[in-house]
């Protein structure tokens, strides 16, 4: 499917759901207007979008968090998966944009792209739940159910590969974190 679809989708079935984006779903997601409400870019931290929303769904257990992680940029913190897992939050949606490679630095094959499956590491680190999605029809069909699941669950998303370099937002992550701040944390006494 192409990313432009899979943001859609995820864009018409998020409701108040937290986001954290990064890389390749950064700017497609702000484009969608999805960055409005309630975000949080990683696309200048690459590898840490899981890390950064399991902290929002820690702190926020009554919200949904979804993160649009990169394939790239999770197997470089490929860790966080078992540290998500360990915490366990219910309401942790984690999004994998899979194209097999690393479209910001101009579409180098990732390593051993079609040897590995995130759906089947991401259950062996402890995720409770793990679903590959193919199409748009497919995602749109499923986002209803998935969002019903108790999390951890992780979501590959098959996207096709584009001839696109991202272009990262230009709000700086220290006041997408203040403007999280306010809506997020109760004001101290």
């Amino acid at each position: 499917m192409l990313r432009k679809e899979a943001i859609e989708a995820l864009a018409a079935a998020r409701s108040d759901a937290i986001s954290v984006a990064t890389m390749q779903s950064s700017s497609p997601w702000h484009e969608a207007g999805q960055a409005e409400k309630d975000h949080l870019d990683a696309a200048r931290c690459m590898g840490s979008a899981s890390s950064l929303g399991l902290g929002l769904a820690l702190a926020n257990p009554g919200r949904k968090v979804m993160v649009l992680d990169g394939d790239g940029s999770l197997l470089m913190q490929l860790g966080s998966l078992v540290t998500v897992a360990h915490a366990s939050p219910k309401n942790f949606y984690h999004f994998i944009f899979g194209n097999g490679v690393h479209e910001s630095t101009g579409n180098q094959p990732l390593p051993g792209w079609g040897k590995f499956d995130f759906c089947s590491l991401a259950l062996a680190a402890g995720y409770p739940d793990a679903v590959r999605i193919e199409t748009k029809e497919q995602l749109k069909k499923e986002l209803p159910r998935i969002f019903n699941i108790a999390g951890p669950v992780l979501i590959s998303l098959a996207i096709d590969i584009e001839e696109w370099r991202p272009q990262f937002p230009g709000v700086p992550m220290s006041s997408q974190i203040q403007a999280l701040r306010k809506t997020l944390v109760p004001p101290y006494k």
